[in-house]
């Protein structure tokens, strides 16, 4: 399904994210957790699209997205970062293996937060947070998104780390073997994780050495 959007809202999480408000066509929905494709609508840009994941609900009026912006010429993040209310994008999808299968340990390197944060708000709005931990590894405190909202629905079961900065009040490190050992009560729960390439090789090789099976890992299939 490919739709015209609108964008109705832009706003700054954090140095480098930004929060869009998208108008949401009739006929979409999606599972918390599922990307889209976004792209100009101008044909003649040279910009082309990318994946995101909505941070909203299926129940929602609007299509939000947060994401984190790279300054790379010809970036499509940084054409969104450009946009004014009422520019017009391309929506395309739902798709994506990453959705709520049931109780588990999130892992989350960066954006990769991003569809996490809505299987969370879904958990929170139904009333199932219980049994569920969050281990969110970012550079640096500056760079973590939503902690007040992640710390309300998780308390202590949300652990941050920053792997280059050992001056803040969070865990410093990376999310590997013995930090997992330390962190993790159950290990026969689904493990939810995402983030970049390097971080998602790392965190999967850590996992397997701890007994998870990969029939208990949610990931995005490449």
């Amino acid at each position: 399904m490919e739709t015209t959007v609108t964008l109705l809202q832009r706003t700054f999480v954090t140095h480098d994210v930004v929060r869009l408000v998208l108008s949401r066509p009739d006929a979409f929905t999606f599972e918390p957790g599922q990307g889209v494709e976004l792209a100009p609508a101008d044909p003649d840009t040279d910009v082309r699209g990318g994946p995101f994941t909505p941070t909203s609900l299926p129940g929602d009026g609007v299509l939000e997205f947060t994401i984190k912006v790279y300054d790379e010429h010809h970036s499509l993040t940084r054409w969104l970062r450009q946009q004014e209310p009422g520019a017009s994008l391309l929506l395309q999808g739902p798709f994506g293996a990453i959705r709520w299968r049931g109780p588990g340990v999130f892992i989350a390197g960066g954006a990769g937060i991003t569809p996490f944060l809505a299987i969370l708000r879904m958990l929170a709005h139904n009333g199932g947070l219980a049994g569920n931990q969050l281990l969110f590894s970012n550079h640096t405190g500056e760079d973590i998104i939503a902690e007040r909202e992640l710390r309300h629905f998780l308390g202590r079961r949300c652990v941050f780390t920053c792997t280059r900065d050992q001056s803040t009040p969070y865990r410093y490190g990376r999310i590997d073997e013995p930090f997992l050992e330390a962190e993790v009560d159950d290990f026969d729960k689904y493990f939810y994780v995402c983030g970049p390439p390097g971080f998602m090789r790392d965190v999967i090789a850590s996992l397997e050495q701890l007994g998870v099976g990969r029939d208990q890992l949610v990931i995005e299939k490449s």
